[in-house]
């Protein structure tokens, strides 16, 4: 079966079949224009609210490795942002947990988005993975959204093993699952909240740059596991 995209009119023709690694995505670059970013970071909030599956995830991966007297600390790696770590944060309280949420985020830009909203029980820090270990920090949970398809090979697993090395219960990262459909979707849809953002353009490189579940798994190191997640998501977990 072919995994090339564009039969539906105006989308570009694309190859799916290996992952875009040429590819940066425009809120990478240190020189972008600073509104569109804080555009970009508001608005990819709305859209990880309705794709990115992590209600469902929380609870069938996050909340299973909370301590079970209900209190506990959970990292967000690579925050942005900071909406997962804020959308996490009112997931816990409203089923009963005590939970301390920091995210961390080695670019300054992402971290001062992040504390425009910064709710009691959620603190954001620019910080690496790197920084944390050294410091010796440990969470019972270490998770992170949006992240691996960033990494090149090497800095991939390094931040594997920091979040090993943090994680004193679960590692979980989850990212976007690589297909046709995946890529179809977000083209069709992502115009209606893209304006004078980076979303389209980004959404768009970000799927290219993604795993499929198979790629995901041949590259995890020993310990680790990658499991399909809907939709168009795929996890991977480490359990100490």
């Amino acid at each position: 079966m072919s995994r090339r995209d564009g039969a539906e009119p105006g989308l570009p023709a694309v190859d799916l079949r290996t992952r875009a690694l040429d590819l940066t995505e425009l809120m990478d670059d240190p020189d972008c224009d600073p509104r569109a970013l804080a555009r970009t970071f508001r608005r990819f909030a709305l859209v990880n609210a309705l794709v990115s599956g992590w209600r469902a995830v929380w609870r069938t991966h996050v909340v299973p490795a909370l301590p079970v007297n209900g209190r506990g600390r959970v990292l967000d790696l690579g925050c942005g942002g900071g909406d997962l770590a804020r959308a996490i944060a009112r997931w816990a309280a409203s089923d009963g947990f005590d939970v301390e949420v920091v995210g961390v985020d080695p670019d300054a830009r992402a971290i001062q988005a992040a504390n425009r909203r910064a709710p009691h029980g959620v603190t954001f820090r620019q910080r690496s993975s790197g920084d944390l270990v050294a410091a010796g920090e440990r969470f019972d949970v270490v998770v992170s959204n949006h992240v691996l398809h960033h990494l090149g090979d090497q800095e991939r697993s390094g931040f594997l093993a920091d979040s090993e090395a943090l994680a004193s219960g679960r590692s979980l990262h989850s990212d976007i699952r690589r297909s046709p459909e995946a890529y179809r979707a977000y083209a069709l849809a992502s115009p209606l909240v893209a304006a004078g953002t980076f979303v389209r353009v980004d959404g768009l490189r970000s799927i290219r740059r993604s795993f499929t579940l198979a790629e995901l798994r041949d590259t995890l190191p020993d310990g680790w596991r990658a499991e399909r997640a809907a939709p168009h998501r795929v996890l991977a977990i480490h359990d100490a």
